[in-house]
C-alpha cells in the first residue's frame, strides 16, 4: 500500500528524510538505507505501510519487559527493514532487507486490532525490527489500539529525530529501549548509529510517563567492557533512571559477528553488580539458562519468579511488596 511518508522535505529535486538521526538526502527511484522509503515522482512515500513480515504471539517477558503485565501475551507485529545495520542483529533477516523482497501479509491497521483482539492479546507489540522505520504504519495502528483499550509496546532503538518521537509516545504504554553501548565510536562501528540522540530519547520517554525497561546486550570485546558499564551505569542513575528495570543480555554469535564468542555468564553477572552498586534497583540478567527473578528493593522478598520465559507470580504480591509494603514500580494491575 502506498502512503506517503511523514517528516521528509522536498528543495530543489532532493528529498532530506527528517525521520532519524541519519538525515537522509535522496533523489528520484533512490531508496534510504533504511529500505523502507522511497522517492516517487517527486515524493517521498513508505513501503512499509500494511506489509508486516512478522506476526506473533509472544509472552511479554520477551521483549523483555518484566514490570509491565508479567505473565500476560502480546501481538507481535514486524515490518522489514530497519533505521541502523547491526553487526550482531540477531533478525537481520528481515532488518536488513527491503519489505517487498518477504513474504508479507496484506494487514491494515483496523485488521491488526482484530487480529489482536481474535488472539486474547490485551497489547500490540511494535518489535523484530525497529517500529519507527515503518513509523506511518505503527502510529496508525498505535491510535486504533488505544481507542480499542489495548495496550502498546515499543521495542525500539530510539535512534530516532524528536519530533516523530513525541508524536508517537501519547500513544505508547511501555517501552524497551535497546542502549546497545555507553561509546558513540563503538555504536558507530557496531550498528552505524551515534549514542547522543539515544540519551536525549530514553529522557523524554521517560518523562512521557510510558513504563519504560532498558536492554544492554554485551558482546565480547565490543560492549563488555566493565569500565564503560560502569559510566553507563553512573549516567543512568544520575539522571533519573535508578528506577527503570535494567537487562544485561548475553550475546550469541550472529549475522556478521558469527566468530565472536558468546558472552561468558560471569560477564554479566559483574555487570549487574556495578549496576546495582550504582543504585539501579531492578537488574536482570538475560538470554541465560537461570531463575531471572524480582525482589523487593527493600527486603529482599522474592516476588515473581522466573525461568526463561515460565514465570510464577507471589499471589499476594499486586504493585507493593506483602512483606514490608514496599511500592514496586511497574505496571502491575
Amino acid at each position: 500500500m502506498r502512503v506517503e511518508a511523514k517528516y521528509y522535505s522536498a528543495i530543489d529535486g532532493t528529498i532530506h528524510c527528517q525521520l532519524c538521526p541519519n538525515n537522509c538526502h535522496l533523489t528520484e527511484a533512490m531508496t534510504g538505507p533504511c529500505r523502507t522509503r522511497k522517492v516517487i515522482d517527486g515524493r517521498f512515500y513508505t513501503q512499509s505501510f500494511g506489509n508486516p513480515c512478522s506476526i506473533h504471539t509472544d509472552p511479554i517477558e520477551k521483549k523483555p519487559l518484566y514490570h509491565f503485565h508479567p505473565g500476560s501475551n502480546t501481538f507481535s507485529i514486524g515490518v522489514a527493514g530497519c533505521l541502523l545495520h547491526c553487526k550482531n542483529c540477531q533478525n537481520h533477516t528481515i532488518s536488513q532487507t527491503f519489505p517487498n523482497d518477504m513474504p508479507l501479509f496484506s494487514y491494515t491497521p483496523d485488521i491488526m486490532i482484530n487480529e489482536c483482539i481474535k488472539r486474547g492479546c490485551h497489547s500490540i507489540s511494535y518489535t523484530y525490527t525497529e517500529p519507527f522505520a515503518f513509523f506511518e504504519y505503527t502510529l496508525e495502528i498505535a491510535k486504533l489500539a488505544k481507542k480499542s483499550g489495548l495496550r502498546n509496546i515499543l521495542v525500539s532503538s530510539a535512534y530516532v529525530n524528536e519530533e516523530p518521537l513525541k508524536e508517537l509516545l501519547p500513544f505508547i504504554d511501555a517501552a524497551n529501549i535497546d542502549l546497545k553501548c555507553f561509546s558513540d565510536s563503538v555504536y558507530k562501528k557496531l550498528c552505524k548509529g551515534s549514542l547522543e540522540p539515544i540519551l536525549r530519547n530514553l529522557k523524554i520517554i521517560r518523562e512521557s510517563g510510558v513504563w519504560l525497561e532498558i536492554t544492554n546486550l554485551l558482546i565480547f570485546d565490543w560492549t563488555d567492557d566493565l569500565d564503560m558499564i560502569e559510566l553507563m551505569c553512573g549516567w543512568l542513575a544520575t539522571n533519573g533512571f535508578e528506577k527503570v528495570p535494567l537487562h544485561f543480555s548475553r550475546f550469541y554469535p550472529m549475522f556478521e559477528m558469527e566468530n565472536v564468542p558468546s558472552t561468558p555468564i560471569a560477564t554479566l553477572e559483574n555487570a549487574a553488580n556495578i549496576a546495582k552498586q550504582a543504585g539501579l534497583l531492578y537488574v536482570y540478567c538475560d538470554n541465560i539458562e537461570k531463575p531471572n527473578n524480582t525482589y523487593c528493593p527493600n527486603c529482599q522478598n522474592l516476588l515473581i519468579q522466573r525461568l526463561g520465559f515460565d514465570i510464577s507470580v507471589n499471589i499476594a504480591f499486586k504493585s507493593r511488596c506483602p512483606k514490608c509494603d514496599y511500592l514496586i514500580d511497574g505496571v502491575f494491575e
